[in-house]
């Protein structure tokens, strides 16, 4: 049941991390603060398709 999600950045566009996520538990998209190491500092990481 549970399912690989790519995290975005959602202030510069990179796909940075790989996580996963239980899609009967939680249908709606994961936002989480995580750091970017393009931007040097903690952004919020939106799931992507």
């Amino acid at each position: 049941m549970r399912e690989k999600v790519t995290l975005a950045c959602t202030e510069s566009g990179d796909r940075n991390y790989v996580t996963s996520k239980n899609k009967k538990n939680n249908p709606e998209r994961l936002e989480i603060r995580k750091f970017s190491p393009r931007l040097k500092k903690y952004t919020m990481h939106r799931e992507t398709k």
